[in-house]
């Protein structure tokens, strides 16, 4: 099946499980109006007080498509995002086996959101172990030939994917919590979340 995605920033386990079908054929959407409040420049982790949600800063400069959106570096956000992160993590099972890899994510510099999303989707599939084969859209389509996933996943509203529960870092002390960016499955399932991401299920 031919699937249009939009490109997030370490996106939602949900958003894994559609890139990685093996029968979906993936065109990456690079033209659309960047909408806000999305995980285009969002993800959601499991910090020591629950949900924890990581923005990177954009420049309104009048620029438009998701291509062509700039990051702001006033806030030395690269550095405290990860910062939350190794709060979140450090003591999860396998976040000192990526650290490393995972760490290079925040040391690329680019002024472009696009190109910062992709260089962090290729990291995550180096850590996942897995080869999977995309293309970036040539053109903006309203009505895509391929199935459109560019509004299927709301940073606001609550998943509509179904998925097993799984140890998690706090869950213990504030129960599981669904949907979480793909670093939150890495670090707490580690060589076993590729067969996580094929057993999870849209409704």
């Amino acid at each position: 099946m031919d699937v249009l995605l939009p490109l997030f920033y370490l996106p939602p386990i949900s958003w894994f499980s559609v890139f990685l079908k093996e029968e979906n054929k993936i065109s990456i959407e690079q033209f659309e109006n960047f909408p806000k409040q999305t995980y285009r420049n969002r993800t959601v982790i499991y910090g020591a007080n629950g949900r924890l949600t990581l923005i990177i800063p954009t420049l309104h400069n009048g620029k438009k498509t998701i291509n062509e959106i700039e990051v702001s570096q006033r806030e030395n956000w690269q550095k405290l995002h990860w910062k939350s992160i190794k709060n979140a993590y450090q003591s999860s099972p396998y976040f000192e086996y990526y650290e490393d890899q995972l760490e290079q994510i925040f040391s690329f510099e680019t002024q472009s959101l696009f190109q910062f999303n992709l260089n962090a989707l290729r990291i995550i599939l180096k850590i996942l172990k897995t080869e999977k084969a995309y293309s970036l859209n040539e053109e903006f389509s309203k009505t895509p030939v391929a199935a459109d996933f560019r509004n299927r996943f709301s940073a606001k509203k609550e998943s509509e994917f179904e998925m097993e529960d799984y140890y998690q870092t706090f869950s213990d002390k504030l129960g599981f919590e669904k949907d979480l960016s793909i670093l939150d499955l890495i670090c707490n399932k580690g060589p076993e979340s590729l067969t996580y991401l094929r057993n999870v299920q849209s409704k």
